[in-house]
């Protein structure tokens, strides 16, 4: 979270000239509502079930650049469905998470204590992270173009 997805994965998709899409964009469309009033109202869980559907949904139907939710690589299935795929895991330690974000009540996995629960959450999904992507581009103290050729150099993509 923090990490700059969004605005990196719609640049890369400007330079590929393909489509670009998000999959926590998706379910706040499809829920009318924002991804932290789903997880006050129905719970985590609930929230992970979405996610999960929505993942398969636009690796299934999206031929573009697609960012996930930071949450997403727990599913075990949706890591089954990322293999060998070029996936692009954008790092940051927590001081530049703290920069950029604030760590602060929007982020619900983050309400107590953000900087260790930030830490925490990292700790537990970096392996996750590093289990599905074929790159891992550090994104500290870079602007989002300079993470997006990043990516696009590691990947071995060329810009439209």
């Amino acid at each position: 979270m923090g990490s700059g997805k969004s605005t990196v994965g719609e640049l890369i998709a400007q330079r590929l000239g393909v489509s670009y899409r998000d999959t926590d964009a998706d379910i706040v469309a499809a829920q009318g509502r924002e991804i932290s009033d789903i997880f006050v109202d129905e719970g985590e869980p609930y929230f992970r079930e979405l996610e999960r559907e929505a993942v398969a949904a636009a690796l299934a139907g999206h031929e573009g650049v697609l960012a996930l939710g930071g949450g997403a690589v727990l599913d075990e299935r949706t890591r089954e469905l990322l293999a060998g795929l070029p996936v692009a895991y954008l790092s940051m330690d927590v001081e530049e998470a703290v920069k950029r974000v604030g760590l602060g009540a929007a982020r619900p996995l983050l309400a107590v204590n953000p900087r260790r629960q930030w830490r925490e959450l990292m700790d537990a999904r970096r392996p996750l992270y590093t289990e599905v992507a074929r790159v891992v581009v550090a994104t500290d103290e870079r602007t989002p173009e300079e993470v997006a050729q990043a990516v696009l150099d590691a990947l071995e993509l060329k810009n439209a």
